[in-house]
């Protein structure tokens, strides 16, 4: 009789964990899709010096993807203006309060990265004329962004898997459709096409836990060693310092140079051992050893830092309970994708969730630092 009720109740316990899990794939699924979602509204001003006719045109209100990046919108914005352009070849390109925005970063990172604040609409200026190729990279278009996109995606494969033959041997119909899929926005087509690829992810810790449970006959199995699991996680992370605190987002410092923003591309490898989980606050200490010596999860082997962002290579933050007397910085705001998650959460569902299609994690993050620790 006792054995009988065991059985039922372990019966039980496995539907209701695995509910649980179906509960969970459906946040995570629900989360992806607000990500691929996620637009900005932008007001496009014409540079005043391109403008031939009177009255100037007004503003053009267009509303830009997360994921996507500025060059792909000129299809919408050249026919607004074309009425009024001087005569010339097109080279068209962003400025930002006078700052030249890198095409290659995407729309989303470049919003939360000179947003501190959020402005909506996002005012930004294009030009049609006198390219900065002193400043950006070039840029042709449509076939400039794709091919920087599928260059990430194969840097992506080569952290996680420690090759980009998946990538390398992707049929052309599949790239045609992989790049029209973020092109358009199309979650659906992405997952059939990116499921091919065969990139290794690295489950979200609450299904993993989930999941360890419904294999668990008894409590008393769980008392074994503990095991450590891990995952290379490719990163890009885009950090400023400022050396006096704030505590608003609108008295923070703005950026208005490059120079001033440090590009830093460099794996996460995840740490995780039973009853503990590797959050946030690990993964950008790890990614900034040189704030962050006290950390235990740095792997210096995967440093690769450039100082200029012109080298290709709603919870809030809570810094103070994350503070190590050893360290050189505080965390003052970590942002990806818009939001601004607490340091303590699981890194594995930052991951799962916030990822860009190119399988890149982009962090926004601001440290305040004394003048002797500032970035170089």
């Amino acid at each position: 009789m006792f054995f009988k009720h065991r059985r039922q109740e372990e019966k039980e316990a496995k539907y209701r964990f695995c509910e649980g899990l179906e509960d969970l794939k459906r946040e995570m699924s629900e989360a992806q899709k607000l990500v691929w979602e996620g637009s900005i509204p932008l007001q496009i001003h014409l540079h005043q010096s391109q403008v031939t006719t009177l009255p100037p045109p007004p503003p053009a209100l267009v509303l830009a993807p997360r994921i996507g990046y500025l060059p792909l919108l000129i299809s919408l914005i050249k026919p607004y203006f074309s009425s009024t352009l001087p005569p010339g070849v097109d080279t068209i390109w962003f400025e930002y309060k006078g700052l030249p925005l890198k095409w290659y970063i995407p729309t989303g990172v470049l919003f939360d990265l000179l947003c501190t604040e959020p402005e909506r609409p996002w005012n930004l200026t294009v030009h049609f004329r006198g390219y900065p190729s002193n400043l950006l990279l070039p840029c042709e278009g449509e076939d400039s962004v794709k091919w920087s996109f599928i260059n990430s995606l194969k840097e992506a494969a080569y952290v996680m898997n420690g090759n980009s033959k998946n990538i390398m041997n992707m049929s052309q119909p599949d790239q045609v459709e992989l790049w029209h899929s973020v092109f358009s926005g199309n979650l659906e087509s992405y997952h059939r096409v990116s499921s091919k690829l065969k990139l290794g992810t690295f489950e979200n810790e609450y299904t993993d836990s989930i999941n360890s449970a419904i294999s668990q006959r008894s409590t008393e199995e769980t008392h074994g060693a503990g095991q450590m699991k891990t995952g290379r996680i490719p990163v890009r992370l885009y950090a400023w310092t400022v050396g006096e605190d704030f505590d608003d987002l609108e008295d923070a410092p703005q950026i208005d140079n490059w120079d001033k923003v440090s590009y830093i591309n460099r794996p996460v490898e995840i740490h995780k051992e039973d009853g503990k989980h590797f959050s946030l606050n690990d993964a950008v200490k790890s990614i900034l050893p040189e704030f962050f010596p006290a950390s235990t999860f740095v792997n210096e082997g995967d440093a690769s830092i450039n100082q200029n962002t012109g080298e290709e290579g709603d919870d809030t933050c809570d810094p103070v309970s994350s503070f190590h007397p050893l360290d050189k910085a505080e965390i003052k705001l970590v942002r990806i994708q818009g939001i601004e998650p607490k340091l303590e959460i699981p890194f594995s569902w930052v991951v799962s969730n916030l990822m860009n299609p190119e399988y890149f994690l982009h962090m926004c993050v601001c440290l305040k630092v004394s003048e002797a620790n500032a970035m170089q």
